[in-house]
């Protein structure tokens, strides 16, 4: 349903392994849709066994932040946001909610725009400077 909903241009990236995400961002020319980054931060930590501070893990963070700094063509990230919420009372569910905290935090950085939505309604956290839209 998703799918049908955008504009044909656009390219939809699930990455559940991991390793593919930032190729695709940083090698295809046209629109990038990925969705979702907490599904790939899943991905991740279970490759790495759900071991804290894993360097697979980071590498992988870092790798993805880089290519999402350095792209210049649309792309929109979709991601959970973990910090509203109750802490998880699990190990794997903290472990979960630090890294894609850390995830978002290192790509809203590097971002034009950052929007959170909430009930369907955007909520501008970050904008383009000189820009009216908040979303494409």
């Amino acid at each position: 349903m998703h799918r049908r909903r955008r504009p044909a241009v656009w390219e939809t990236v699930e990455d559940t392994d991991g390793f593919a995400t930032a190729g695709v961002v940083r090698s295809r020319p046209g629109p990038v849709l990925v969705d979702d980054l907490a599904t790939w931060v899943t991905g991740l930590l279970d490759d790495a066994g759900w071991e804290r501070d894993a360097a697979s893990v980071e590498a992988a963070r870092t790798e993805l932040v880089a290519a999402v700094g350095a792209r210049t063509g649309p792309l929109v990230l979709v991601s959970a946001e973990v910090g509203l919420g109750v802490v998880p009372s699990t190990s794997a569910g903290r472990r979960f909610r630090d890294e894609l905290g850390l995830l978002n935090a290192d790509l809203a950085a590097v971002c034009d725009e950052v929007v959170l939505l909430v009930a369907g309604l955007p909520l501008p956290l970050k904008v383009a400077s000189g820009s009216d839209s908040v979303a494409p």
